[in-house]
């Protein structure tokens, strides 16, 4: 029974980080990266529709992004998407291809970015903690109920923290990878 409470513990943990992961993906940096724009959506016949599933997305110079609508009546309502966004980029387009180009950060951009960083990676942590704080009620309801003894409860206990430890350290360095990502001129 604890194995299976920490597994699933150890599974759903490593669910936060990969969210958190993506959504520092969709922070930017001063490189061009085609994750910046999977967080918008389009209004695409009156259904909002990621970027991604309308067009292709590539990425032909570092700070260059280009989109290739398959449907090319779609082109202005991916430029108005774009503008819309908080991401402070400018699409042009030529009718059949859009392209961004992808400006270098001022300094104070660069520590707005870091902020929203850390602020996703707190989120990431809460998501963990809670985790954490169910997988420790089922152990002690397990102890309550006599399915499991009180030194086994402990042990499961002591495996929960480590695994939590663990988890979002890893979640610490990311965070650090990325603020540095951020902080490069």
């Amino acid at each position: 029974m604890t194995d299976e409470v920490l597994s699933d513990a150890k599974l759903r943990m490593q669910k936060a980080v990969e969210a958190t992961r993506r959504e520092f993906a969709s922070l930017r940096t001063g490189r061009a990266n085609s994750a910046l724009l999977d967080q918008i959506r389009v209004d695409y016949y009156q259904t909002l529709t990621p970027i991604n599933q309308l067009a292709t997305i590539s990425v032909p110079e570092a700070r260059l992004l280009v989109i290739q609508p398959w449907d090319k009546s779609a082109t202005r309502d991916i430029e108005r998407a774009i503008l819309k966004s908080d991401l402070g980029l400018v699409p042009s387009s030529d009718g059949v291809v859009i392209r961004i180009p992808i400006p270098t950060l001022t300094e104070e951009r660069r520590k707005d970015l870091a902020k929203i960083a850390r602020k996703y990676a707190e989120e990431g942590r809460v998501a963990i903690r809670n985790v954490r704080r169910e997988a420790k009620e089922m152990l002690e309801q397990f102890e309550d109920d006599g399915d499991i003894s009180e030194d086994e409860c402990r042990r499961g206990l002591e495996r929960l923290q480590h695994l939590t430890d663990e988890t979002i350290a890893h979640l610490d360095s990311l965070l650090h990878t990325k603020e540095q990502e951020i902080m490069e001129v």
